[in-house]
C-alpha cells in the first residue's frame, strides 16, 4: 500500500496542470489581443504590408519558447516528484560521471533551435529590406540631436524639425507640434535612413519595425502604407541628453491630401533636399524664416 501512496498523489497534480493549460489555450484563442502577442495594431486592418509578417514571427517565437519552457518546467517537476528523497530511503542515488546521450542532446538541441529561430527571422527581414521592384515613392530621413529631417526625394521638397520641447510636463500640443512625415496610401515607399551625428534608429511603433541610422553608414527598407491615420514616431536608440525628446508625426493620406501637401512646402521655400552637412544653427534659421514666413501670411 505504502508503495502506491506517491503514485495516487500525483494524479491530482497533472489533472490541474492539464486543466490550468487548457484554460490558457482558450482564453488565448478567445482574445485578439493575446493572438497579436499583445502588439500595436489591428489583425483585421493592417497599418502596413509588413505588420502581419511580424506578428507572425513574434507569435511564432513566442510560442516556441512557451512549449521549450513547458518541457524544460514539466521535466524539472517530474524529476523533483519521481527521484524525491523518501523517508525509508538512507541509500544515495547511482553517481553517474557522464551521460553521453544527454550531453549529445544538450549541445545538438539548442543548436536546432536558435538555428530554426534564426532561420525565420533572417527570412522576415531579408523580406523587408528588400529594395528590389517597383518603387513608387523614396523618402529619406535623416536623424539628428534631437529631431528629423525628411527629404521627400521624387517631389523635391523636405521638411525639417526641432527638438521637441518640454516633454514628460502638464502641457498640451507637444507632439501635435512635431514635424511630421507623409506618407501616401497603398503607394510602396522606400525609406533611407541616415545620421547626421551620433547612432539613432527610426522607430514607428504601429509599423512594428524599426531600422538603426548610423553615422557614415546607410541603411534602407521598404514599407507599403495600408491605412490612412496618424501615427507617433521617435527615436528607439539612446542617443544623447534629449533622447526622449527626438519625436515625430507620421500621417498616412490618399494621393491627392499627399501632392497637396508637397506642394504647400514648395510654397514655403522647402523645395529640393537637405544634405547630410546640415547644421544645427541651419535648422534653427530655418524654423524662424519659416515662423517669418507665416507670420506675414497671418499678417
Amino acid at each position: 500500500m505504502h508503495a502506491d501512496t506517491p503514485r495516487r498523489k500525483r494524479r491530482p497534480v497533472l489533472a490541474w496542470t492539464g486543466l490550468a493549460a487548457i484554460v490558457v489555450v482558450a482564453l488565448s484563442g478567445c482574445s485578439a489581443e493575446v493572438q497579436r502577442g499583445w502588439l500595436p495594431g489591428n489583425s483585421e486592418a493592417e497599418v502596413t504590408d509588413q505588420t502581419g509578417r511580424v506578428v507572425s514571427l513574434w507569435v511564432g517565437s513566442w510560442i516556441a519558447a512557451l512549449i521549450v519552457g513547458l518541457i524544460t518546467w514539466g521535466l524539472m517537476l517530474w524529476c523533483v516528484a519521481v527521484y524525491r528523497k523518501r523517508r525509508s530511503d538512507d541509500r544515495l542515488p547511482v553517481q553517474l560521471r557522464y551521460h553521453v546521450p544527454l550531453e549529445v542532446m544538450y549541445i545538438v538541441l539548442p543548436i536546432l533551435m536558435v538555428g530554426v529561430l534564426f532561420f525565420y527571422t533572417n527570412r522576415d527581414m531579408t523580406a523587408m529590406t528588400d529594395t528590389g521592384g517597383p518603387i513608387e515613392n523614396h523618402v529619406q530621413a535623416i536623424g539628428k540631436q534631437w529631431s528629423w529631417d525628411f527629404n521627400y526625394l521624387d517631389d523635391d521638397a523636405y521638411e525639417t524639425g526641432v527638438q521637441a520641447q518640454d516633454v514628460g510636463e502638464a502641457r498640451t500640443g507637444v507632439l501635435a507640434e512635431q514635424v511630421t512625415l507623409w506618407l501616401p496610401v497603398d503607394e510602396r515607399t522606400q525609406f533611407t535612413l541616415d545620421s547626421r551625428d551620433v547612432i539613432h534608429s527610426f522607430w514607428v511603433p504601429e509599423f512594428l519595425f524599426k531600422l538603426d541610422m548610423i553615422p557614415g553608414r546607410t541603411n534602407t527598407f521598404v514599407v507599403t502604407p495600408t491605412r490612412v491615420g496618424e501615427y507617433r514616431g521617435k527615436c528607439a536608440e539612446l542617443c544623447g541628453e534629449y533622447h526622449s525628446s527626438m519625436l515625430f508625426n507620421v500621417k498616412v493620406v490618399e494621393r491627392a491630401e499627399y501632392d497637396a501637401h508637397i506642394a504647400e512646402l514648395k510654397a514655403r521655400g522647402q523645395s529640393g533636399s537637405l544634405g547630410l552637412e546640415w547644421s544645427r544653427e541651419q535648422d534653427l534659421n530655418s524654423v524662424n524664416e519659416q515662423d517669418l514666413h507665416d507670420a506675414s501670411e497671418e499678417g
